[in-house]
């Protein structure tokens, strides 16, 4: 990758993973993951894998999807950073339904992986 790559090759990263997690396929998901690859969710701490982001997230909701409103991204040389933002829906661990929730990811790719994931969400603020 370099500077000159369009945001759209960068962002279809970043959607392809997204895709991915939603549809549970971790081993497509990992396959756009950087070897040192770390995400950070609200209340997580830091985890290193996707089985552990499954975990985690099992007791906070059965399910969750995001509704993506724009992307942000530049790139300079071999890193480029990707902002996505939206609105989260998906169903609480009781079955009840949640949506709107707002939603910031910010992905970090190296070479056209993704070595780092922020998520920021206001799941708390709406959570029964």
């Amino acid at each position: 990758m370099s500077a000159d790559m369009p945001a759209a090759n960068i962002e279809e990263v970043v959607r392809d993973f997204l895709a991915a997690m939603e549809a549970r396929d971790l081993g497509r998901a990992e396959a756009l993951l950087d070897e040192k690859f770390t995400m950070v969710f609200p209340g997580s701490g830091e985890m290193h894998c996707l089985e552990d982001l499954v975990a985690w997230a099992a007791s906070r909701y059965r399910f969750v999807r995001k509704r993506i409103a724009g992307f942000d991204s530049f790139a300079e040389g071999e890193h480029a950073t990707v902002v996505c933002h939206g609105e989260l829906d998906g169903e609480w661990p009781d079955g009840t339904p949640f949506a709107g929730v707002r939603f910031i990811d910010r992905f970090e790719l190296r070479c056209g992986r993704i070595v780092r994931q922020q998520v920021w969400n206001d799941l708390a603020l709406v959570r029964r």
